[in-house]
């Protein structure tokens, strides 16, 4: 059996967990703002730039940088497409920054986004925005970034722990601060605990814990998980954002659950029920230009009217602008479809709400500081910028703005740190114990389990909610949960123990489930991504509140706390009298 002192120690100065946006940002940012001589490591649980959700960003970039666009039209737009339950100065620094961070990823970093003819950047039509804001490089946005980042990280002298899983946070003993992480070298199986300074969790969300998922296979809110069992307090936990279109191919396909991108709803893009009918104007005046949770909502709706044997999704129709321009603009997705065998500049492709982004996550301030000194959050595992709902296009220019930021007040923190601090020894043999624990069970299999968490968290804990079906959802969690301890992996070989590592995702997904479902079941009104059945009306804004979850004793507790109107009150707006409502022509 592993023992504490087969752990290999090391130590850095700035550990950053995760190689996205966020991550990425993070390094280059800290190089420059921290002391000469400090030593930065970037931890992955793959290869660099190879991995994660950034390099899957289709749709684009949001900056308020168009005619008669503002940082102000932005910030009111991602307040009311959260429906008022953003922390507003984070919101705000998002929008204000994204100008700055636009700037720096073409000028400093080297990225080549879409042009007008007359130079200035293209910008499209994102649904629940007023403005065309989305900067971009075709459908393929995100590659254009992680790429031209990784280049420039790999350029650095920067210390680089590729394929290192990061399995639990390490306070100091008397818990008041972070002394540093323990890690698996998944190339060895060897665990690593490296100190640091100060730690950034940049792990990217993920729900994959529903049945139609969008993210990277690697997501498994790993960051969540341990930031959860150190004490810390996360919000917004039953906000879960499907994306309206995501690719249904079938079982035997793992292309099912890909995003078909907003964009192409932007341009003009039909969703057509089982009888071929357009339905989303039932729904919503902004037909399928409304936001991601109202479109989805939509689609869930006419999936449970259709009781059509050989079609369980919709259908989305871009035949009527010209196969030909469809094929242009949307090289990448009429590619993609083409590869599951369908046409979608000329044809019907069925689609299916697809569990993409999680608007949950650690309560940090607008610098991206955590409860517990030391350990910064930023991207998808904080919490606050979108509240209920993200527009789209506000993902990547999160990651990208809080990155840059999390790197920027890392440097200057550690410059008031004196020396590296040392781990509470009894939550590092714990956590310890917790990672090895399938090793010393009978091997099982781990994938039918995965499969029926997230055939309940679909069920249960999905689109719509109601308190009956999110009761029921707890209990089928607590049943794979359990059933998942009696399940062990054979110990003989750990370097690239993919099924280890299956359980320990598994093991994640499962902790996280649980706190979605308590959140979902705390709150009851519908607001953003979040819908209760049972709760159909949003509350008033007024007396709008977010939920806090927190690990106490062994047991998930659901507060609330309320939010601070501190820039906008409801009925208020930041837009100055006499500007049109909406600057997208189309809408």
């Amino acid at each position: 059996m592993i023992r504490v002192s087969d752990i290999e120690r090391h130590d850095s100065d700035i550990l950053i967990l995760g190689t996205g946006g966020a991550g990425l940002f993070a390094a280059l940012h800290a190089l420059q703002s921290a002391p000469e001589g400090t030593k930065v490591t970037i931890a992955v649980k793959g290869l660099i730039g190879k991995c994660g959700c950034t390099r899957m960003v289709q749709g684009g970039y949001n900056v308020a940088l168009g005619k008669g666009d503002s940082v102000e039209r932005h910030f009111m737009d991602t307040i009311e497409g959260g429906k008022w339950l953003p922390n507003q100065d984070m919101a705000w620094r998002l929008c204000e920054q994204a100008v700055v961070r636009i700037r720096e990823l073409e000028n400093e970093v080297g990225c080549f986004f879409d042009r007008n003819p007359d130079g200035s950047l293209h910008q499209k039509a994102f649904a629940g925005q007023t403005a065309d804001r989305t900067v971009h490089k075709g459908d393929l946005t995100g590659i254009e970034i992680i790429n031209r980042l990784m280049e420039q990280v790999l350029a650095r002298p920067v210390e680089k722990l590729q394929e290192h899983r990061a399995v639990g946070l390490i306070p100091t003993k008397d818990g008041s601060a972070l002394a540093g992480v323990l890690m698996i070298d998944m190339r060895s199986g060897r665990f690593r605990f490296v100190r640091a300074k100060t730690v950034l969790m940049a792990t990217g969300g993920g729900p994959s814990m529903y049945k139609y998922h969008t993210p990277s296979g690697d997501k498994t809110m790993d960051g969540l998980a341990m930031a959860l069992r150190v004490g810390l307090p996360l919000r917004d936990m039953e906000m879960v954002q499907f994306h309206p279109t995501g690719l249904l191919a079938g079982d035997h396909t793992r292309m099912t659950g890909t995003v078909l991108e907003e964009g192409l709803r932007g341009a003009g893009g039909q969703l057509l029920n089982h009888a071929g009918q357009r339905f989303m104007f039932d729904y919503d005046a902004k037909g399928e230009r409304a936001t991601r949770d109202v479109v989805s909502r939509g689609i869930y709706a006419e999936m449970r009217k259709n009781n059509h044997p050989d079609q369980e999704g919709v259908f989305i129709s871009m035949s009527h602008l010209g196969p030909e321009l469809v094929r242009q603009k949307f090289k990448g997705m009429v590619k993609r479809c083409a590869d599951s065998g369908f046409d979608l500049a000329a044809g019907l492709v069925e689609v299916v709400p697809t569990a993409h982004y999680f608007m949950g996550g650690v309560v940090v301030d607008v610098d991206t500081r955590t409860a517990l000194e030391g350990l910064y959050v930023a991207g998808e595992d904080a919490g606050g910028a979108h509240g209920s709902n993200r527009l789209g296009g506000n993902g990547v220019a999160n990651s990208t703005v809080y990155g840059g930021i999390a790197g920027d007040v890392m440097g200057q923190d550690i410059r008031k740190m004196g020396a590296l601090r040392d781990p509470d020894e009894s939550v590092l043999e714990a956590e310890l114990v917790r990672a090895c624990h399938p090793l010393t069970r009978s091997p099982d299999l781990v994938l039918p389990l995965r499969k029926q968490l997230q055939d309940a968290m679909w069920d249960n804990v999905g689109v719509t909610r109601t308190k009956t079906s999110l009761t029921m959802g707890l209990d089928r969690i607590a049943q794979v949960s359990s059933a998942l301890m009696d399940v062990g992996v054979a110990p003989d070989q750990l370097a690239y123990n993919l099924t280890w590592h299956d359980w320990l995702n598994l093991r994640s997904l499962c902790d996280i489930s649980e706190v979605i479902a308590k959140a979902a079941l705390a709150r009851e009104n519908s607001r953003g991504a979040h819908f209760r059945e049972d709760f159909p009306e949003p509350g008033a804004i007024e007396d709008s509140f977010f939920t806090v979850a927190r690990q106490a004793g062994g047991s998930v507790e659901v507060g609330r706390e309320p939010v601070e109107f501190s820039i906008v009150r409801p009925g208020e707006t930041l837009i100055p009298a006499g500007e049109p409502a909406s600057l997208v022509a189309a809408s």
